[in-house]
């Protein structure tokens, strides 16, 4: 399943990521240039497919790193931008990105339904990914309030119980500021 779902939720992923940067009003439309709604597809994609951990991983790597080129190619067609965007420098390295952000947000899936300590904060990585573009990426109050619905919505579909939401909306602050550091120490922040 992971080897025909993963392609086509990163085919899915690049193009409608492009198309909804493109005919979006702001401020929601800034959600399409956001790295942490990548991150938190990968995060949902591992949560809801019910994988064991490394087809997971795997399946989260492979949706990201095969959305990059999908959204170039969806840029070239809509837009006829350069087709030689697909295998830029920039294009190589968001893939490099996407496989960094699908191992941790692919294992933080499995781990975010899965009993154990590791479990809320787990769930908490979706919310943490999302306060800390706010804070990387100020685009000022409206998008700012989007983000923060966005984090409190997908924790509260994804927390079982009212203890699980509120105690990963906890740990999404202390870890959205490890992401945000770690964002800012990577090429993210050049992105």
């Amino acid at each position: 399943m992971v080897a025909v779902f993963a392609p086509l939720a990163g085919l899915l992923l690049g193009f409608l990521d492009f198309v909804w940067i493109k005919f979006v009003p702001a401020p929601f439309g800034g959600l399409g240039n956001s790295i942490a709604v990548w991150a938190v597809a990968a995060f949902l994609l591992t949560y809801y497919r019910r994988w064991a951990m490394g087809p997971a991983i795997a399946g989260a790597v492979i949706m990201l790193v095969v959305a990059v080129p999908t959204y170039y190619v969806a840029a070239t067609l809509i837009q006829n931008d350069d087709w030689s965007n697909i295998g830029a420098p920039s294009s190589v390295l968001w893939m490099g990105l996407g496989v960094v952000a699908g191992v941790v947000f692919g294992a933080g899936g499995v781990l975010a339904r899965s009993p154990g300590r590791l479990r809320r904060p787990a769930l908490g990585l979706p919310a943490a990914v999302l306060l800390a573009e706010i804070v990387l990426r100020p685009d000022g109050l409206a998008y700012t309030l989007v983000l923060i619905g966005l984090a409190v919505l997908i924790t509260v579909l994804a927390g079982r119980t009212g203890r699980d939401r509120i105690l990963a909306l906890a740990w999404s602050v202390p870890l959205g500021a490890l992401g945000y550091l770690l964002m800012i120490t990577t090429a993210f922040r050049g992105l």
